[in-house]
């Protein structure tokens, strides 16, 4: 089921592969993994005894939480409490504090997955919540202090994303997370969806990510991030080795700076819709971690 490489994991998950063989692989897998985590992952070293740990997933850009549906299927399937969160986009430290705010109600351990810009609330939104033992990272951006996606993954260091603004449609909208309350809100381009964000989807259910796609504000896209959560809390990160949007390589190189966990998958952008075997495996390999 996997193969080593020299640094991470590769899970290379059949595409037909049904929720019972999820279920039946995943329960496998949580025989076991705790004693696999804790020699992968030097740094998980925050156990919490008694119960399992909550679940909380947050979505990233141009999307929404039905983007999870597979991984909540199969995780509350095997008795976690799994609680999606629906991401404003409106701007990091403001998004941060609404996840925070939702991470207030909910006692006992908590592993916090994010994807996409996702990542970048996470980051920010565990800052000081004490009961968030492990940060999952899906696909997606950790930022360091005083970074922002715009300028973060530079593509002559970073090559291998295809999303520029020519790809994007911008809409002029008030935002009261905006310094002075007015923004643009950013829509991939129907034409550039599939190759940017689906690539391993249908162009059928391609089309119906594209035209259900939630706004991004460029506050969000913009707005620079604070002291990284990471930095203390145990982390584990997948990497989308096909992806257009966050580059491979830019996400190794997050991966390899936060000391996380590293599982590297042959996935475009959406691997949660494209590939929720591998991003269940990754959550289940923290959770046994901590919980």
């Amino acid at each position: 089921m996997f193969k080593r490489a020299r640094d991470s994991q590769l899970i290379r998950p059949a595409r037909s592969r049904t929720r019972l063989l999820v279920l039946a692989a995943a329960t496998a897998l949580l025989a076991s993994a705790a004693t696999a985590a804790t020699a992968n992952t030097a740094t998980a070293t925050h156990t919490v005894g008694g119960g399992k740990p909550t679940i909380v997933l947050v979505h990233g850009a141009w999307a929404d939480s039905s983007g999870w549906d597979a991984e909540i299927t199969t995780l509350t399937g095997l008795g976690y409490t799994v609680v999606p969160i629906a991401n404003p986009l409106r701007g990091l430290s403001s998004d941060s504090d609404y996840v925070r705010a939702r991470l207030a109600q909910i006692s006992g351990p908590i592993v916090l997955v994010g994807h996409s810009y996702g990542g970048a609330v996470i980051t920010n939104a565990a800052r000081g919540v004490s009961n968030v033992k492990a940060l999952v990272y899906v696909a997606a951006f950790a930022p360091g202090k005083g970074e922002n996606l715009a300028t973060m993954l530079p593509a002559d260091r970073y090559p291998g994303s295809h999303l520029d603004p020519s790809k994007l449609d911008v809409v002029p909208v008030p935002n009261p997370a905006a310094p002075g309350g007015q923004d643009v809100d950013l829509y991939l381009k129907t034409a550039d969806f599939r190759d940017i964000f689906a690539g391993d989807v249908s162009n059928h259910e391609a089309m119906l990510e594209a035209a259900t796609q939630r706004p991004f504000a460029n506050t969000a896209f913009t707005e620079q991030s604070g002291a990284p959560a990471w930095a203390s809390i145990p982390s584990w990160d997948l990497i989308s080795l096909e992806d257009h949007a966050i580059s491979p390589a830019g996400q190794r190189f997050m991966a390899q700076r936060m000391h996380a966990s590293t599982t590297t998958v042959h996935s475009a952008h959406d691997v949660m819709i494209s590939h929720p075997f591998a991003v269940d495996l990754v959550i289940l390999r923290a959770a046994t971690a901590v919980g």
